[in-house]
């Protein structure tokens, strides 16, 4: 018999099972708690963006130049 797998909650750090109905989360109020963290700006994802036609097409959405590609790219 296998035991089932198993993480940590992200919010308050108490195992939770991959077959209980809020993983990876304990509860609702954890996962609540971890969406308010994002929607207020608390987490961010801090690497650069590395596709150089994702940022032609971030700078044209934001109205500036998009910079020249060098020919290593």
């Amino acid at each position: 018999m296998s035991t089932p797998k198993a993480l940590f909650c992200p919010t308050c750090r108490k195992v939770v099972l991959v077959t209980e109905a809020e993983f990876p989360f304990c509860s609702d109020r954890c996962r609540l708690l971890d969406l308010g963290k994002w929607a207020s700006g608390e987490y961010k994802v801090s690497s650069p963006i590395q596709d150089p036609d994702l940022l032609e097409e971030l700078a044209r959405s934001q109205g500036s130049q998009p910079r020249p590609r060098r020919d290593d790219e």
